[in-house]
């Protein structure tokens, strides 16, 4: 049975003042992912304990809280990396020509994130579709809720209010807009490399 871990931040928790404030990180990381971490784990366990007495009268709410705790796990573990306290720009070489042919110009991509990121109650993703060749900005609910099968992101960004409301109050697109002075486009680049070089 897997054990899913805590990932470490690869910066420290005030890094990324004053875009994000040190004590969200501090709240983000070590309580939110890490509530996400625990729930995996335990609803795995649940179904060990469930295949080992034969018993699935609760399987579905188990499995459910598996999605859920894995998918937010997994996706707080790209949004950390696709942020840096030197992030920020534009992207560049394969990818920022990968943006421009799918999307027109990096300026439409870039204002059709912001409408998902506005649009959802979970995450704004970019994700490679290997079956298309195509990046495809994705609004997702929750963290599973509108994801698209196939599909592997590429950039996230968390929009749950947990990620924002301390610092910015209700202004989401305040948040969003400081979001992209961090964006590590280097790791987006690497994780947009590994799935369209794996898949085509």
């Amino acid at each position: 049975m897997t054990e899913y871990k805590l990932l470490e931040l690869p910066y420290e928790y005030d890094a990324l003042t004053p875009h994000i404030s040190e004590q969200v990180m501090k709240w983000h990381h070590d309580v939110h992912n890490q509530g996400y971490v625990d729930g995996a784990n335990n609803a795995e366990e649940k179904l060990r304990r469930q295949r080992e007495n034969n018993d699935f009268s609760s399987t579905g709410s188990i499995l459910n809280s598996f999605t859920h705790n894995f998918c937010g796990n997994f996706l707080h573990q790209i949004f950390w990396n696709n942020m840096s306290p030197e992030g920020g720009g534009e992207p560049e070489g394969e990818l920022m020509q990968k943006i421009e042919k799918d999307f027109g110009s990096y300026g439409n991509w870039k204002k059709e994130f912001k409408a998902a990121a506005s649009s959802a109650s979970g995450w704004a993703l970019l994700v490679y579709i290997p079956r298309e060749n195509e990046l495809h900005n994705v609004a997702v609910d929750q963290h599973d809720e509108g994801a698209v099968w196939g599909a592997h992101p590429v950039l996230a960004v968390d929009v749950w209010e947990h990620s924002y409301y301390h610092d910015y109050g209700p202004d989401r697109g305040d948040f969003v807009d400081n979001i992209f002075e961090l964006i590590n486009w280097s790791d987006v680049q690497n994780r947009y490399n590994e799935v369209s070089g794996t898949f085509s």
